[in-house]
């Protein structure tokens, strides 16, 4: 059964593709196998609580593979890693991660010594152990991605409750349902069919209602997103043709220039052009480089957004602090702001704990060993504010929203998910960005290397994509929102609310078995 649970856990996300509407409905079910084993289960001891979490280990480490099998794809083929090194990595990432399921088993076990397994209590208790451990996945490991919420990032009922509580409120629903079907399974001749029945029929219900259309917010502006298509961990930014990294912005600035000169034709006005995160990589002290986008800019009358590698020189330090960063160039001025990635990529933008993991080495030399900013400012230019965050910081919701508070009245999410290969990890990834759009209620221009570039509507829905893995300057619609929702003034609440419910139910559980405990001894 916990196999069982593992496989579907991870075809409710996206495999290899889009994802279907019929896997995303499995999400209803998708923790039922895992959850009967932890609610039949005894629970007598300290053993039973190991016995559990073992298990939920188990299913943890095997959905991480199956889930997140990138991994060995960007380690090897585009990271430098020998095949047995790159397995190794998956491995022992696998076994890191699948340390979340092993927290939720033991903590269940905790609890079922106050909420025994046959209490009907039981079926809210367990959702909101799970945002609990969802909460310490982003804040302690940082690495949130693919939340149980993020498989119904489709649903256009479910998500109406992101602008509230964020993905966490998704995934609350998800496992409460969950958590209801297992407890039905146990319970079956006696409460289990009513609360079983009841729980079918509203998973059944919410997703045929969130197969309706969502809102369609009118476009007020125009922007171009060029995707360069730029060869991946090669060293170089143009292998195939020979170019050198130098020489790749004034073919990316034609690129631009015509998709602004062309939708000049169009009503909507070109309000800002985008350059993506990329790998070439493009620094912003370069003279070159910064000519070519002072001309840009001031040739088009457009601000210009683009990818850059920052380098400050520090007093007294030898080397320089060096960031992967998005630079501001505006008409008239030229460079006239930055913002420097906070939220780094472990084993590709530092190594964590190096001195253990030296032989990620080939992955943190081919991408860099950057410093991280402090803000997270909007970048300013014609009167409007560009909330720009970088790659992996999309899958941050509680940090994405802080743009908005400071002012963001649009998001640009620059990427470059080329680094990822022709496997699941693109798609997953927008679907996140996805759920920050609706999160906030803001439009996203997301503007990647090698797709999937696309902007996406306020309410999540992709509104225009470009096609993977072609160098284009694609022309595409959005707006300027300026309300806050409530999930943008106040973050992760929710999911704070429910680690603390949490702490006290297994403060409640560990106090009861030492009291037990002292009384038979």
């Amino acid at each position: 059964m916990l196999v069982l649970s593992a496989v579907l856990q991870t075809i409710i996300f996206p495999v290899a593709g889009p994802l279907p509407v019929w896997r995303a409905a499995l999400a209803w079910v998708a923790l039922v196998p895992w959850f009967v084993v932890l609610l039949r289960l005894p629970v007598d001891g300290w053993r039973s609580v190991r016995t559990l979490a073992a298990w939920s280990y188990l299913c943890g480490t095997l959905w991480y593979f199956g889930h997140c099998y990138w991994v060995y794809d960007t380690m090897h083929e585009y990271g430098g890693l020998s095949a047995p090194m790159g397995a190794l990595v998956l491995f022992l990432f696998c076994c890191y991660l699948g340390l979340y399921h092993l927290l939720f088993g033991a903590v269940v076990a905790l609890v079922r010594w106050v909420v025994p397994a046959r209490s009907r209590w039981l079926v809210l208790v367990l959702p909101v152990l799970w945002v609990a451990v969802e909460l310490a996945r982003a804040r302690v490991t940082s690495f949130p991605w693919d939340l149980l919420g993020y498989a119904q990032v489709d649903n256009s009922l479910l998500t109406r409750m992101a602008p509230l509580a964020g993905v966490y409120a998704l995934s609350f629903m998800l496992a409460l349902v969950n958590g209801a079907l297992a407890w039905a399974w146990l319970r079956w001749y006696a409460h289990g069919r009513l609360v079983g029945g009841l729980a079918v029929c509203c998973a059944v219900a919410v997703s045929l209602l969130g197969l309706r259309h969502s809102p369609t917010p009118s476009a007020t502006a125009q922007a171009v997103l060029v995707q360069p298509n730029i060869v991946v961990g090669k060293g170089a930014a143009e292998t195939a043709a020979g170019q050198s990294e130098a020489g790749v912005a004034p073919v990316l600035s034609a690129l631009s220039t015509g998709a602004v000169r062309e939708a000049g034709v169009e009503a909507l006005p070109t309000r800002v052009v985008l350059w993506p995160e990329s790998p070439a990589p493009f620094f912003v002290d370069d003279m070159r480089f910064d000519r070519v986008l002072t001309r840009l800019a001031a040739e088009m009358q457009v601000p210009v957004i683009t990818g850059a590698v920052l380098m400050n020189a520090v007093p007294g330090r030898r080397e320089a602090r060096t960031y992967n960063a998005a630079a501001l160039y505006v008409p008239g001025a030229g460079y006239s702001g930055v913002y420097r990635k906070i939220h780094l990529v472990p084993f590709g933008e530092f190594t964590p704990y190096a001195s253990l993991f030296s032989f990620a080495s080939g992955l943190t030399q081919a991408v860099g060993n950057f410093d991280r900013g402090t803000s997270r400012a909007p970048l300013v230019a014609a009167g409007h504010r560009y909330g720009v965050f970088i790659c992996y910081e999309s899958i941050f919701g509680d940090e994405v929203r802080q743009f908005v508070r400071g002012g963001a009245d649009v998001l640009v999410n620059l990427s470059d998910d080329g680094w990822y290969g022709d496997t699941s990890a693109p798609f997953q990834h927008i679907n996140m960005a996805r759920m920050r759009a609706m999160e906030n209620r803001r439009w996203i221009l997301r503007d990647t290397n090698t797709g999937i570039t696309a902007t996406i509507d306020p309410y999540g829905t992709v509104r225009a994509a470009a096609p993977r893995h072609v160098r284009v300057a694609a022309v595409m619609p959005f707006g300027y929102a300026s309300e806050l929702t409530f999930y943008t003034r106040y973050g992760d609440w929710f999911a704070y609310l429910c680690a603390a419910g949490a702490s006290v139910l297994v403060l409640a559980g560990v106090v009861k078995r030492y009291a037990v405990a002292g009384a038979i001894n």
